[in-house]
């Protein structure tokens, strides 16, 4: 990126709450927020945020586009964590623009997972916190939005709790006349949040864990949904358990959409779709493990083809992610 192509900034924590057990909500201000912005809605839009190391001061570095070799460049125990999230929403307007994210929360050892320097400090962030993000400047291209539904007319959004504020954003930005579904895992029941909804066509069904294994009726439900030969739910709850992937199958780097491969499959070639999912387009995102087994079971045993979806992993279950 050239100089100035991103908004790269000290933020402060200008409000914060738990808006449920397992979401903290935070909106990050600073002047520097007035050039936030994209070329269009913001549907699923990542961006970066810089947690300070424990005890350190957040380190101090360019906002240019030499801004990483710098951060490289500082010793280990004091640069601090990048980790990606998503926009869930940009309130007000010039120096008073906030930058509004959830964080997904949960105690330490629970269900097993491990914790991570999101967790931690939104578990215990106060107003006047400061972090720095790296976010799209308004008439710059940035990146980060995987939404690209083309002309579909059947849409299948499915996400866990880490894919929420993207699901959010995605169905507040559709045509009035969409139609389609979204499924939203998450982990209790306390954790539905009722302004989560999208055009009428669009349904939301919300599927709280709360103790279940992750991903059971996720993967149950999607097969229901595309099953276009039978109703016969024995066949699809057998089906629906074989999409459970042994871990040494997992690639925790799981990316794939009509435009990109991270396994390396061609992408070229998006001509006219025909067939039972003629007019579908799935958007999968969430725990890699979910994930793979869902992409398995749309491109290669219901043969939908590669550029009507997009499967993105997100995290991996008991791996503390890098970035």
């Amino acid at each position: 990126m050239s100089e100035q192509s991103l908004v790269l900034a000290e933020v402060e924590v200008r409000a914060v709450r738990r808006v449920s057990p397992s979401f903290v909500r935070v909106e990050l201000g600073a002047d520097e927020l007035a050039d936030l912005g994209t070329d269009g809605p913001w549907l699923d839009q990542r961006f970066k945020m810089l947690f300070p190391s424990p005890g350190c001061p957040l380190p101090p570095i360019p906002s240019d586009d030499t801004w990483y070799q710098a951060w490289l460049a500082l010793p280990e125990d004091e640069r601090g964590c990048v980790r990606t999230y998503t926009v869930r929403d940009v309130v007000g307007e010039g120096t008073d623009t906030r930058l509004v994210v959830d964080i997904v929360v949960h105690d330490p050892g629970e269900h097993g997972e491990a914790t991570g320097p999101g967790n931690e400090w939104a578990r215990s962030a106060t107003v006047g916190d400061r972090v720095i993000v790296l976010a799209p400047r308004r008439g710059h291209f940035f990146g980060g939005i995987e939404w690209a539904p083309g002309d579909a007319t059947d849409l299948m959004i499915v996400g866990d709790e880490t894919a929420l504020p993207a699901v959010y954003g995605v169905l507040r930005d559709l045509p009035a006349d969409a139609r389609g579904v979204a499924f939203v895992e998450v982990p209790r029941s306390d954790d539905v949040l009722d302004d989560v909804v999208g055009p009428p066509g669009v349904e939301v069904v919300w599927l709280p864990r709360d103790g279940a294994p992750r991903g059971d009726e996720l993967r149950v439900r999607v097969l229901e949904r595309l099953d276009r030969t039978a109703e016969d739910h024995a066949r699809v709850l057998a089906a629906a358990a074989d999409l459970v992937v042994p871990d040494e199958e997992i690639d925790p780097n799981l990316w794939e959409t009509p435009a990109y491969s991270s396994s390396g499959e061609e992408v070229s070639g998006d001509g006219p779709v025909e067939g039972p999912y003629a007019g579908l387009y799935a958007w999968i995102a969430g725990e890699s493990k979910v994930v793979t087994g869902l992409r398995r079971a749309l491109v290669k045993d219901l043969g939908i083809d590669r550029h009507q979806v997009a499967f993105m992993g997100y995290w991996r279950e008991g791996v503390a992610m890098k970035s």
